[in-house]
């Protein structure tokens, strides 16, 4: 067709050499040198290795060496297989080393070729990309944690199904890896060298068992205790975490220092970035194994294990669904070092968990691999553009590709060897230019167009536009596409438009418009805001010809008004769906507990229930958001209880099998008796400081508790309340409000707790709707078919397993409320699945 010739980028020329970097951006000579120059260059302060900084030697610090090697001495009885392999790391000989210096030219080599290859593909439509170099993973054995190492963790052992991560980064593969995700399997030569080496070790571990004997002995004269070992009870105590805070101590920095957002769960932060508990741990609350346990999702997506935060590059390419996400490979805490994690999917539903698709491994992105998208090219191919922090902090835009792209499940994806593509442009700080948005074809100039959010000197938040016809030489579109004083820094934009009940792609409707057509189109702009991490939307007309978008109400514009989810949901991220031509949402939905309980059970974060979005044609004001279709294939048992009507001040509990996990759907109507009569206006009434579900007014609050404790309700049970509350105006009319009270979610006293929401339209005729989405530790609300939601993360400590249970309430002073339908579904687990080769 023409119009798809007419999107066909141009066929870009081989790039030149990188222009001189800034001075702030200068490489390292060892990064110039190659990929793997990063590692060889110690970065050393005098003769002082990086591991070795701000290390203070106690009094006693010889006999806490010597409790060092009698867990070494332990090791050896326990983790022999361990042992033996470090030991083979330690003295493997100089062939195996050769070999690997071997390896690391070809993959040079190969990574250039592969660059090469790829500019060719934009150029010819025909020809694939081919990566065929590999190169095995080197793991660098840290002398200062060697025996954190061979420590069986105690922390691991408190949850016995959920190992974590506490380490400092001697898992992630070393920085001269290619961009893909795991080791090759050693040829038969390679094996035997390394055979050879790990014979070695029991010699080695009858000289340390030698020596474990004797400063056994000089241990025990000095008094030193050992500590850490778990209750019989398998409970988390307070004086057990002291090595979580250890731990944690060194990666004290939670964001703002690299330029990125404040990645917590809003707890007073204390003792070097601990959350939730003082100093002493004494605030910490002792949650037990299945506490813990319980509050892993069953439908919602999480890794198999460590942090997660934003949803990346969201794509549907050949049959499946892909979600990247930023992941630490290293522990169930934000770090210096995010990846970008991956999984597939058939239905958005059940997950296959895939290998990290990238690494924070070069000079450009080696304080991590931000936020990004991925574009869909006419003919199918894929490109990825993400923030990079470079090795001093600077915010960068960098091009990715998939390895090979007849593979439906990218699994190796290569960086572009001439990264970074963008640079901050003048007048915009070093670390305020992140999170580039998916491109369109803009065919009035020929020209592709992302978006980067930004901030200028005054505090006002920004958006960028920029053109490109390769997406390696790109130019800033004069002018900044909107600003919003007072904002602060925009974070994960997005811009696309929303009109009638279906999706829309973004090249679609520019196309229109410059045919004369998409009048009824509008523009959502969302912005994610990094002064208060809460998600904002617009709505709006975008011009492409002036690079203008304007908001339908100045009032409501980008930061100051609308937001997609007044709850815990941050930096989210859409896509255009086109095997069901449908906008998908995904949030990254944060932890509100402490950081030493996301350490004890091994992860952190969630993404939301992945859903449509579309313009609400009813009021023209607001957007519509609802769970994918997909997640009714989930439901099993369902529950009608029918109509109930319940009258002011009473609970009636819903008789269920079980209530860990449901989709409820509820319509209410107040008797419009009780709503006459109440005439006296109502006019200060707000979720957030109106005293919850406890605050009670003439019509209401009323609603659903759920997670509830099903033995007894009142006084201090733990319960969240999901409820309406409807006040009258100085102008006799109502005002409908939407809100989660969390306040009494939980016993434990190191969570945030809040009440939030806000006030939803409601439409003459229309009944007060809502839909609930429980799933262990996640509460997702739709109210009025969507066009208010709510999210609240919830940690119960007594209303779990069988405990767990739904009640109806009407808190109102003097209205009856009538629940005119009332169907609770169970829910079936989603079972993700790790990642299978024979796929």
């Amino acid at each position: 067709m023409e119009r798809e010739k007419a999107m066909d980028p141009e066929v870009p020329a081989m790039p030149a050499a990188p222009a001189p970097l800034p001075v702030a951006l200068t490489t390292p000579p060892s990064c110039k040198a190659g990929a793997g120059g990063i590692l060889e260059e110690h970065d050393r302060e005098g003769d002082i290795w990086p591991w070795q900084r701000d290390v203070e030697v106690a009094p006693f610090a010889w006999a806490e060496a010597a409790v060092h090697v009698v867990v070494v001495w332990w090791s050896i009885c326990i983790r022999p297989e361990l042992l033996s392999s470090i030991g083979g790391k330690l003295v493997g000989d100089g062939e195996a080393i050769g070999k690997e210096r071997d390896k690391e030219e070809r993959r040079r080599k190969g990574s250039s070729a592969n660059t090469q290859r790829f500019l060719l593909t934009l150029a010819q439509a025909e020809e694939d990309v081919a990566i065929t170099s590999t190169n095995p993973s080197l793991v660098l054995i840290n002398p200062g944690i060697l025996s954190t190492l061979l420590l069986p963790s105690h922390r691991s052992r408190s949850i016995d199904s959920m190992p974590m991560e506490t380490r400092d980064g001697s898992s992630r593969p070393e920085p001269a890896s290619l961009p893909c995700s795991y080791a090759p399997l050693l040829d038969d030569a390679e094996a035997a060298v390394v055979g050879r080496g790990r014979r070695t070790g029991p010699l080695f571990a009858a000289l340390l068992l030698a020596l474990a004997a004797v400063l056994l002995a000089v241990a025990t004269l000095a008094g030193v205790r050992l500590v850490g070992q778990l209750p019989a009870t398998g409970v988390v105590m307070p004086d057990q975490l002291a090595t979580v805070d250890e731990a944690m101590s060194t990666n004290s920095s939670r964001g703002p220092e690299s330029g990125v957002s404040e990645k917590t769960s809003g707890v007073p932060a204390v003792h070097g970035g601990m959350l939730g508990a003082d100093a002493a741990g004494s605030n910490a609350f002792p949650w037990s194994n299945a506490m813990l346990q319980w509050q892993r999702t069953g439908f919602h997506f999480q890794p198999e294990k460590n942090w997660m935060n934003d949803p990346n590059g969201p794509v549907y390419y050949k049959g499946w669904y892909h979600l990247f996400y930023q992941y630490n490979p290293d522990g169930a805490i934000w770090g210096n070092k995010i990846a970008w994690g991956h999984a597939v999917s058939r239905d958005l539903l059940r997950w296959r968990h895939l290998p990290v698709a990238m690494f924070p491994d070069q000079w450009y992105d080696i304080n991590g691999a931000w936020s990004g998208s991925a574009t869909v090219l006419p003919d199918g191919r894929i490109v990825m553009l993400y923030t990079g922090s470079t090795n001093a902090s600077v915010q960068v835009q960098c091009l990715a590709f998939p390895s090979d792209p007849s593979d439906p499940l990218l699994t190796n994806w290569t960086k572009y060897e001439g990264n970074p593509v963008l640079y901050p442009p003048p007048h915009v700080g070093e670390k305020d230019f992140r999170d580039p948005t998916t491109a369109w074809y803009d065919g009035s100039d020929g020209m592709w167009r992302i978006i980067i959010g930004s901030k200028d000197e005054r505090h006002a938040g920004m958006a960028l536009t920029y053109k490109t016809k390769n997406f390696i030489d790109f130019e800033l579109v004069p002018g900044v596409l909107h600003r919003v004083p007072a904002t602060g820094m925009w974070e994960c934009i997005d811009l696309y438009p929303v009109g009638g009940a279906r999706g829309i792609d973004m090249t679609e409707a520019v196309a229109a418009a410059s045919n004369g057509g998409g009048g009824e189109v509008l523009h959502v702009m969302k912005e994610s805001s990094d002064d208060d991490r809460h998600d904002y939307y617009a709505l709006g007309r975008y011009n492409a010809a002036t690079n203008k978008w304007t908001p339908l109400d100045v009032d409501t514009d980008v930061g100051i008004g609308l937001r997609y989810d007044w709850g815990k949901f941050y930096a989210s991220k859409t896509f255009y769906d086109p095997a069901k031509k449908r906008r998908v949402l995904w949030g990254w939905v944060g932890e509100t507990d402490s950081e030493r309980a996301d350490v004890a059970k091994g992860w952190a974060s969630l993404q939301s229930i992945p859903r449509t979005v579309v313009l609400d044609t009813k009021t023209g004001s607001n957007l519509i958001q609802w769970p994918v279709v997909e997640v009714e294939t989930l439901r099993t048992n369902y529950t009608n209880l029918g109509s109930i009507t319940i009258d002011h001040s009473s609970v009636f509990l819903l008789s269920l099998h079980r209530a860990t996990q449901l989709d409820i759907e509820a319509s209410f109507r107040l008797d419009p008796l009780d709503v006459a009569a109440a005439k006296e206006a109502d006019v200060g009434y707000n979720c957030s400081t109106s005293g919850g579900a406890a605050g009670r007014g003439a019509l209401g609050p009323f609603g659903l508790l759920v997670l509830a404790d099903a033995r007894r309700h009142g006084g201090d049970t733990e319960q969240t309340a999901v409820y309406f509350y409807v006040a009258r105006g100085l102008d006799g009319g109502l005002r409908t409000h939407f809100c989660h009270d969390e306040s009494r979610s939980s016993r434990a006293s190191d969570i945030v707790k809040r009440v939030v929401g806000n006030v939803v339209p409601v439409l003459d005729g229309e009944a007060l709707s809502i839909r609930v989405l429980v799933d262990h530790s996640i509460v997702e609300s739709f109210a009025q078919g969507g066009r208010s939601t709510v999210t609240s993360r919830v940690y119960p400590t007594e209303a779990i397993y069988a405990n767990a249970g739904v009640y109806l309430f009407n808190n109102a002073t003097g209205a009856r409320v009538t629940a005119t339908s009332l169907i609770v579904h169970e829910m079936d687990s989603s079972y993700n699945q790790a990642y299978m080769a024979s796929l």
